[in-house]
């Protein structure tokens, strides 16, 4: 067997795996995609604490939970419209629908309610970015799960009428 055959089929199996869109590629697109919105979500986070308080050390347990509620809901739509495009494109047809977009946020809210919680709670013991940090390893977990089982999930056909034994 030479490398060169190797390699050929290496890259026809995560061919394969990528249009057959398996788990592992999956999480990876949607983590791809989270990437994005972390972004999107700590700026916005710190943003509202510079507005709210002047400095994420004066941040009090009330701050911290309007900050983050507010980043949250500037990043979901983003991340609604690239996993519909990108990681989920086979399960939604790349079509966006109202509501397929209410059983997101729906499933995002468990999220933010994990994203939430960690934070407040990490934030007792370390600084804020660290709380930030596990949060959004917190929401991710949950996020991916609700989307991957419930929001996006895949609709296989049920067999035909004609296909039953009389």
């Amino acid at each position: 067997m030479t490398q060169a055959s190797a390699a050929n089929r290496l890259v026809a199996r995560l061919a394969r795996a990528w249009r057959e869109r398996a788990i592992v590629l999956k999480a990876v697109s949607f983590a791809a995609v989270g990437v994005i919105n972390t972004s999107v979500d700590a700026g916005v986070f710190f943003l509202a604490l510079w507005v709210l308080v002047g400095s994420p050390s004066r941040a009090g347990a009330g701050t911290l939970v309007a900050a983050n509620v507010f980043s949250w809901s500037v990043a979901i739509s983003g991340s609604y419209v690239m996993n519909s495009f990108v990681t989920f494109a086979k399960e939604s047809g790349r079509q966006l629908r109202l509501k397929s977009y209410a059983t997101f946020v729906a499933g995002g809210i468990v999220g933010a309610i994990g994203n939430t919680t960690a934070l407040v709670v990490v934030a007792q013991f370390a600084p804020v970015w660290v709380a930030k940090a596990c949060a959004i390893l917190v929401s991710f977990v949950l996020n991916f799960s609700m989307s991957h089982f419930v929001v996006f999930r895949a609709h296989h056909p049920k067999p035909r009428d004609a296909a039953r034994p009389l």
